[in-house]
C-alpha cells in the first residue's frame, strides 16, 4: 500500500544517498562493486539507516551499501522502468500491494526457495506475505506493517461507566450506543472509509474481489460482503461523520481533538496529529484492536506496509537477498519496529513493542491482518474507487443488493480492463 497511512508517525529521512563501492565475494571475479537499494521516503529515519548501513559494512567487510530516497508520487512508472533494465537497483522497497503489478512485468526474482529455508515465511503476517506471492512464487519478502486500530477517549468512556475496550462487535455496538449520548458522538466513521469496510466483509468470509479460474469478479454482492456492509451501517450511525467523504474530509483527527468523539478508526499515528490540536488531550487516549465477532480473536483489518523485491536484471541479485535477508531478519526487524512503532513481520518478534499500548494494539490486530486483492489491476479500481459511491448510496437509504451489484460489476470491468 502506499505509506501515506504511516506518515506522521515517523521522522523525516535525508534524501542525500549513502554512495560507495566495494567488492563482494563470488559469482565473477574482483573488482569493486556495491549493493544499491531503493527505499521510500518515510519509511526510516536516517538514524536507522546509518546503523543499518555501518553494522552490515562491519560484517561483510566486502561490500558497501548505496541507498537511495525514493518520493511516493510516481513511484509505479520509476519502478516499471527499473525493472525493464532502465538503472536497475538490486533492492526496492515497494507497497506490499503493488508487487502484483510489478510481477506481471515478468522482471522480478522468484524468492520463493530463500524465503522459505532462510527467513521462516511460514510465520509472516498474513498482510503482508499473501499479496507478495503470486502464483505460489514469492517476489516480495514482508518488511513492517501498519494497521488501523481503534483510538478512543478515555474520559469519555469512564463518563459512560465503560471499564474496559470491547472485545466483541456486538459489545462495541452497546459501548457506542452508550457513548453516543449528551452531545458526545459514540462513534465518528466517515461514511467511505472502505479499508475499514474491507475488515468487516473478511470477518464474514467474503471478499472485495476473487479470482475464479484466472477471471477476476468483484464480489461486494456476495452474501458474506453484504453482511459486512450491514455491520458497517449500524457502527456509522453512532456517531456525525459524513456518508459522502473519506476520513480525510475532515480529517479524522481534527474532528477528534473537539473533545466530544469517543471513538475513531485509524492507525496509531493519528494521535499525535490530535494531541498537537488540542494538547489538553494529551494522556486522553486509548487504543485497542478492532474488535472481532467473537472474543476469540480481533476483527479483521487491512494490512499496509512494505515488501522488499529483488529484479531480475540487478547486478547483485545475489548479494541485494542478502541485504533482504538480514533487513526481514529478526535483529533488525527489532530494531525497526522499536524505532518506527511499525509492526514487524512476525507476531513472534511483536514482544519488542508490548510497552508501547498504541503499537501493541496495532500488532494485535494485524494478526488477523489482510490486503486487497492479488491483481495486477486493482491499482485502475482503487483509482476509481467505485467503493466509495457504493458506500455512500447504501448509507442514504439506497438498496443494498442494487448497489452492491453495480459496484461489483464495475469492479469487474476494472479488473479486466474494459
Amino acid at each position: 500500500m502506499k505509506n501515506r497511512m504511516l506518515v506522521g508517525a515517523v521522522a523525516l529521512i535525508s534524501t542525500v544517498a549513502l554512495g560507495g563501492c566495494g567488492m563482494i565475494p563470488g559469482s565473477g571475479g574482483s573488482g569493486s562493486k556495491k549493493v544499491t537499494i531503493w527505499l521510500m521516503k518515510d519509511s526510516v529515519t536516517a538514524d536507522f539507516l546509518d546503523r543499518f548501513k555501518k553494522s552490515y559494512e562491519d560484517e561483510h567487510s566486502s561490500v558497501e551499501l548505496e541507498f537511495k530516497i525514493q518520493e511516493w508520487g510516481g513511484i509505479g512508472p520509476k519502478v516499471l522502468e527499473a525493472l525493464g533494465g532502465k538503472d536497475t537497483p538490486d533492492v526496492i522497497e515497494v507497497g506490499n500491494t503493488q508487487v502484483a503489478q510489478y510481477a506481471a512485468s515478468g522482471n522480478l526474482r522468484d524468492l520463493t526457495l530463500e524465503s522459505m529455508r532462510d527467513l521462516g515465511s511460514e510465520d509472516w503476517l498474513p498482510g503482508l506475505a499473501e499479496p507478495g506471492s503470486i502464483g505460489g512464487v514469492q517476489y516480495g519478502i514482508p518488511w513492517y506493517a501498519a494497521n488501523r486500530v481503534v483510538i478512543y477517549n478515555k474520559d469519555l468512556f469512564e463518563d459512560a461507566g465503560i471499564k474496559n475496550p470491547p472485545k466483541t462487535r456486538a459489545e462495541w455496538i452497546e459501548d457506542s450506543e452508550k457513548l453516543n449520548h449528551d452531545g458526545n458522538q459514540g462513534m465518528y466513521l466517515p461514511g467511505q472509509n472502505w479499508y475499514v469496510l474491507a475488515g468487516f466483509i473478511w470477518d464474514e468470509g467474503g471478499q472485495l474481489a476473487s479470482d475464479k479460474e484466472g477471471d477476476w469478479q468483484g464480489t461486494l454482492d456476495s452474501p458474506a460482503a453484504l453482511k459486512g456492509m450491514e455491520f458497517y451501517s449500524q457502527l456509522q450511525a453512532l456517531g456525525q461523520g459524513p456518508k459522502d467523504a473519506d476520513e480525510e474530509k475532515p480529517p479524522q483527527a481534527d474532528v477528534f481533538a473537539e473533545g466530544n468523539v469517543a471513538q475513531i478508526i485509524s492507525t496509531p499515528s493519528t494521535a499525535t496529529l490530535i494531541e498537537k490540536t488540542n494538547p489538553e488531550l494529551k494522556g486522553k487516549l486509548g487504543y485497542f484492536p478492532i474488535p472481532g465477532k467473537t472474543s476469540k480473536a480481533p476483527g479483521s483489518v487491512f494490512t499496509g506496509g512494505s515488501d522488499l523485491i529483488v529484479p531480475q536484471k540487478a547486478d547483485q541479485r545475489s548479494a541485494g537477498y542478502e541485504v533482504i535477508k538480514a533487513l526481514a531478519g529478526a535483529k533488525w526487524q527489532e530494531e525497526l519496529a522499536k524505532t518506527m512503532s511499525y509492526v514487524p513481520n512476525k507476531p513472534s518478534l511483536a514482544h519488542v513493542i508490548e510497552g508501547e499500548e498504541s503499537t501493541a494494539a496495532m500488532a494485535e490486530g494485524a494478526t488477523q491482518g489482510h490486503a486487497t486483492p492479488n491483481s495486477s489491476q486493482w491499482a485502475a479500481v482503487e483509482a476509481d474507487n467505485p467503493i466509495k459511491p457504493y458506500m455512500t448510496a447504501v448509507l442514504q437509504g439506497g438498496d443494498l443488493r442494487t448497489e452492491a451489484k453495480d459496484a461489483s460489476e464495475k469492479i469487474t470491468a476494472l479488473l479486466i480492463g474494459s
